[in-house]
């Protein structure tokens, strides 16, 4: 008796069912790489979003009220803030361009000239400057306000003024108690409170 062997239709049907299963195991490895991927992509973001507000904190720890610049002043796009630093002081420049949140920072500076020339670069700054870097992707708008008088308002709106530290020195803006930063990544958005120290002319 000759023994039965499979018939061409239940070799395909064989065939069809292992590529059905082929493809359903696929799908389930694809999801569970696109998902790692997803989550390590998402770690990685909150992690760097983490450092870049360790050093806006930072920034803003470090403002130092000079006559010869605005400690801290926000046009809309860019906030400009100087900071003090161990051998003299230093313009800082927060600003968003192109879908990306941006940092630079002149050179550490000494006197009064130097502090206002690096003051004045930071409003003509184009983009492209060796000092100036590209912190975060994916950035779509950021606010700024300043705590003055026991509320927060709008960063852009008239503060009072303080006394001049000189009869002949220009009047000067009051640094607000604290700055809050509404950061809006995605999808995602971020709020931050910095309460500003005490300032000693």
């Amino acid at each position: 008796m000759r023994a039965r062997g499979f018939t061409l239709v239940e070799v395909l049907v064989a065939l069809l069912i292992m590529a059905i299963l082929a493809a359903m195991g696929w799908q389930g490895i694809d999801g569970m790489v696109r998902a790692r991927d997803a989550s390590q992509g998402a770690s990685e973001q909150t992690l760097r979003l983490t450092t870049l507000i360790a050093q806006w904190e930072q920034d803003l720890a470090s403002v130092y009220d000079s006559p010869a610049a605005p400690a801290l002043a926000f046009d809309g796009a860019t906030l400009r803030l100087v900071r003090q630093t161990a051998d003299g002081a230093q313009v800082v420049a927060w600003s968003l361009r192109e879908g990306a949140w941006r940092r630079w920072h002149s050179p550490v500076v000494a006197n009064t000239v130097e502090l206002q020339q690096a003051w004045l670069a930071s409003q003509q700054l184009l983009g492209n400057e060796e000092t100036q870097i590209r912190l975060l992707e994916g950035v779509t708008e950021w606010q700024v306000y300043f705590y003055r008088g026991n509320a927060w308002s709008n960063a852009q709106s008239s503060a009072d003024l303080a006394a001049p530290i000189a009869a002949s020195a220009p009047r000067r803006s009051t640094l607000p108690n604290g700055v809050r930063l509404i950061l809006s990544v995605g999808e995602r958005r971020l709020t931050r409170d910095v309460a500003l120290g005490p300032q000693t002319p």
